[in-house]
């Protein structure tokens, strides 16, 4: 259904399997790539053979090392119309946000995303990592935010992260630059990743995760996640509010069937300990 030219696609049993492909620069996203993510982010949208992402990057280098700096702010010239360039024009007040390309939920993609991070993962990066449901890391992959270090102030993206880093690893992260990476080990025991694998496992894991997802009632599944983001974006007591208005929307007679049907049948759910 899906072709495009800097990402890898493949769906197998409702997931859909997405690589960021452009390893020569360690899949760093230029105009063509933002277009093409947001393309397949609202394409996915009603798209019903998907019911879950696995979003990775091409090679065992890096994820995604951010904004391609030698094409959209360096000397190469983009092919993209202008009006899709980064940043401003004359002004500084309206200003083009590669995040509003880039993340799955800022393009209202509500289907479970997961990240498989294979590397570096860097500045850009965290646009598409604090859009997610959930990381899942290799023991060689390293989060940093070069931003101060070239003299760019770092906003975006660590606002993206901030609602899974606490304040003073985030604040750290973002003010040492380029002079210091987080481990996939530490981002784990700070609860930004949720698994550390051997590199050779990283796609198992996310695939078997992702696989067990697109398994269950896909509305109970959407619902779920539509409540917990709103837990992220609201206050607590708004959030319960809306919670009777998601478990409305997320079920359904035919949901709660499926549901049952499965608890009556009795099959016993091979589990894993984590």
């Amino acid at each position: 259904m899906f072709e495009f030219e800097t990402l890898g696609y493949e769906e197998r049993d409702g997931v859909a399997f997405v690589t960021l492909n452009r390893p020569e620069r360690h899949n760093a996203f230029n105009s063509l790539m933002q277009r093409e993510l947001k393309a397949l982010w609202r394409g996915l949208r009603r798209h019903d053979p998907v019911r879950c992402v696995v979003l990775t990057g091409a090679g065992e280098k890096a994820f995604c090392t951010g904004i391609d700096r030698m094409e959209q702010m360096g000397n190469e010239t983009d092919t993209a119309d202008t009006n899709e360039a980064v940043g401003s024009g004359s002004t500084p007040f309206m200003f083009n946000d590669p995040g509003d390309n880039i993340g799955p939920k800022s393009c209202d993609l509500w289907k479970p995303v997961i990240a498989a991070v294979n590397g570096m993962a860097c500045g850009g990066a965290f646009y598409m990592l604090g859009e997610v449901e959930f990381i899942i890391a290799a023991e060689h992959a390293t989060f940093f935010d070069p931003h101060v270090t070239y003299g760019m102030t770092a906003a975006f993206e660590p606002i993206h992260m901030s609602g899974i880093t606490p304040f003073g690893e985030i604040m750290r992260l973002s003010l040492l630059g380029n002079h210091e990476r987080m481990s996939a080990q530490r981002a784990h025991q700070i609860g930004m990743v949720s698994e550390v694998v051997p590199a050779s496992d990283l796609m198992e894991r996310a695939s078997w995760a992702a696989g067990v997802i697109a398994a269950q009632p896909r509305l109970a599944i959407e619902g779920t996640v539509r409540a917990i983001w709103g837990a992220r974006e609201h206050g607590h007591r708004e959030a319960l509010r809306l919670g009777y208005a998601y478990v409305t929307m997320g079920t359904s007679p035919e949901s709660i069937a499926e549901g049952q049907a499965a608890f009556e049948a009795g099959k016993r759910v091979e589990w894993r300990l984590r």
